[in-house]
């Protein structure tokens, strides 16, 4: 446990501030070690990406609410507008890695086991097989502009399955109110740089051997029923 981040898993505590409660956001902790889904990504990588960025997003985020919450708190409506970008950025960034680092476990712990149950033939239903979801996936990441996100969701409303990207720290929700992320893929190049430099697609495809479908089959499960 040894490169574990010491920052651990906290009951999100609200704070009061002003006239009401400001809810703040802490770091979440990993369910493995950083070493642990090596050789797909470097336990360098990891750590950098857990402890530094995404401690980041989670920093700038609880900031920005607590400037919102002021300049509610004394009508400054130009304010409020403008803390919406940061807002959308940072908070979007520290529920997107929260649910990466779920998307994602060690071999010895079932990363790469392909999904069953009824995600694995809603997998095949929908895009024929998991190898053709797969190579849509890697094609949609690679093909990405700039920095962003590759999820594959559920839509709540129709029951179905979708392949979406989504730019800079934008959630899946933005794409649709009723969508609901299974599987995230990083694309920002702090994800993968130190380890594959500018070769996205292999990054990709080296994901897939730690992915955890075990997670994403319980979130379809829950939000398809």
């Amino acid at each position: 446990m040894a490169l574990r981040t010491l920052i651990t898993r906290k009951t999100l505590r609200t704070a009061p501030l002003g006239c009401r409660g400001l809810q703040t956001y802490t770091l979440p902790d990993l369910p493995y070690d950083y070493g642990d889904l090596q050789p797909a990504i470097s336990a360098e990588i990891m750590q950098l990406h857990h402890q530094k960025h995404h401690q980041t997003y989670v920093t700038n985020f609880n900031n920005a609410l607590e400037q919102l919450d002021s300049a509610m708190n004394k009508g400054d409506a130009s304010t409020v507008v403008k803390l919406q970008s940061a807002i959308k950025f940072n908070g979007g960034g520290h529920v997107n890695h929260s649910i990466f680092w779920k998307n994602l476990a060690p071999v010895r712990e079932g990363g790469g086991e392909p999904p069953k149950g009824s995600l694995g033939s809603a997998i095949n239903n929908h895009f024929g097989s998991l190898e053709a979801l797969i190579q849509k996936m890697n094609a949609e990441g690679a093909a990405l502009q700039g920095s962003g996100w590759v999820w594959l969701g559920v839509d709540k409303e129709f029951k179905h399955l979708v392949v979406e990207t989504t730019a800079n720290q934008d959630p899946l929700v933005t794409k649709g109110a009723s969508l609901v992320p299974l599987l995230g893929i990083d694309v920002w190049e702090h994800a993968y740089y130190l380890q594959y430099k500018n070769v996205r697609p292999d990054y990709l495809k080296n994901l897939w051997k730690v992915m955890n479908w075990k997670f994403a089959g319980e979130v379809y499960d829950k939000e398809s029923s």
